[in-house]
């Protein structure tokens, strides 16, 4: 079986199978995620390494032991993508000192209308041109990357985890735990821009801790 899952040509349109839309949203995650953990100072700047994608020059993790998370959790997430098993991914951010939550990023997923997890387990596939989902993905990054003029300055160290809501269906591995949902009190929340490969529809917002 192929692991490369980028649109293919069928005549003049691209054809998105179940399998390259699961490709293209957790490789957006795995850049959401270091875009956020760059731009909220998560770790220090020389953590970060430059790479291009979506047009844009973005920073991701060099640290070895976030890297290997990150690969495992979204190695996973791919496999319930595929299942049709994800209702959304959360990032959240912690006080390390009071483990209060002080900031929750979401991404939730839909499968776009006629694409119901037994539709497209049974070969059907979405027609988009691939340019058009990296320009949709490049402006979600630009918004997360922008979020720094209005979120609160984190002014504790933080640490981050990633929740991921699945249907009771899937199949969880061994090391995976029960989390509690991570809700924040006395929260603002704005909506972000959404992105579609046709196939999966993603909506992002961010929420955080106001002193009201």
């Amino acid at each position: 079986r192929g692991t490369n899952m980028e649109g293919t040509k069928l005549g003049n349109k691209n054809c998105i199978t179940l399998k390259g839309s699961a490709q293209h949203v957790s490789e957006f995650f795995y850049f959401g995620i270091n875009s956020i953990l760059y731009q909220r100072g998560i770790y220090p700047q020389e953590s970060f390494t430059c790479k291009q994608k979506y047009g844009l020059t973005l920073l991701t993790i060099t640290d070895d032991g976030v890297k290997d998370f990150l690969d495992k959790t979204l190695t996973q997430i791919k496999d319930w993508l595929e299942a049709g098993e994800v209702e959304r991914l959360v990032l959240v951010l912690t006080n390390v000192d009071t483990k209060e939550v002080i900031e929750r990023w979401d991404f939730t997923v839909q499968h776009e209308p006629g694409f119901a997890p037994l539709s497209i387990k049974e070969g059907k596939v979405g027609e988009k041109d691939l340019k058009v989902i990296q320009n949709e993905m490049r402006d979600v990054i630009r918004q997360i990357t922008a979020c720094v003029t209005f979120l609160p300055l984190l002014d504790c160290v933080c640490a981050f985890d990633l929740l991921v809501y699945t249907y009771q269906s899937a199949d969880v591995p061994e090391k995976w735990a029960e989390s509690a949902p991570c809700f924040i009190a006395n929260s603002q929340e704005v909506r972000l821009k959404s992105f579609s490969t046709s196939v999966h529809k993603v909506e992002a917002c961010v929420s955080y801790k106001t002193d009201a």
